[in-house]
């Protein structure tokens, strides 16, 4: 699985993956390499993230139904049941 990236947020990547070496290491890297490290990280990590991103939903939602009962459920014939009566 390949996650694609529209040219904006790839480029807003790229310009995060510069700044980071600069700030963090004495090389700077350029546009090319800065580019390469993130096909490299989208190809490589990117479908573990994916992965436990859809696990975690899986998760939340499997624990919403088996708790709909209580998420949404409403009494019936309650309209009298504080009728004082």
């Amino acid at each position: 699985m390949t996650i694609e990236l529209d040219k904006e947020k790839k480029k807003a990547l790229i310009e995060s993956i510069k700044r980071y070496f600069d700030e963090n290491f004495d090389d700077p890297i350029g546009d090319l390499k800065a580019s390469l490290l993130l096909d490299f990280c989208l190809q490589e990590v990117g479908p573990y993230i994916y992965n436990q991103a859809v696990s975690d939903a899986e998760t939340f939602m499997t624990d919403k139904v088996a708790d709909m009962e209580n998420n949404c459920w409403e009494p019936e014939l309650a309209y009298w049941k504080d009728d004082k009566r």
